[in-house]
């Protein structure tokens, strides 16, 4: 498989409804209970990408582009956007859906690295 195709096989999708246990004072997502969803789908398409342990060594410069209010459904997308010799980069978006409509917006977007380790936890290479 090529690395393209590996890259495009990776993508990741992860839906999840905004209950209030996941809100603020404001009525909309916690950033850091957004950033946890990201950091989630980012480790499933980086692993999905190269199977094999990654951890997560930065995020990258998280823009919360609009606000998630509670009672909606998020799509979170993670797409590898880039390959080292043992990192790789995944960037994740995240979409607001109406739940009793057709809309839909971006409302957050982030990049995180991630490393590839061995057994005795040294970086080995992702392809």
């Amino acid at each position: 498989m090529t690395v393209e195709e590996r890259k495009k096989n990776s993508e990741s999708r992860i839906f999840k409804a905004v209950f209030p246990n996941t809100t603020n004072h404001y009525d909309t997502l916690f950033g850091g209970q957004s950033m946890q969803w990201m950091d989630e789908v980012a480790f499933i398409t980086a692993t999905r990408f190269c199977h094999k342990q990654v951890v997560t060594v930065s995020s990258d410069r998280i823009d919360f582009k609009k606000p998630i209010p509670g009672g909606t459904i998020v799509e979170l997308i993670g797409r590898v956007t880039y390959i080292g010799n043992t990192s790789l980069k995944v960037n994740v978006e995240i979409f607001i859906e109406q739940m009793y409509s057709d809309k839909r917006e971006k409302a957050v977007n982030g990049e995180f690295t991630f490393v590839a380790i061995d057994e005795n936890k040294r970086p080995v290479s992702v392809v």
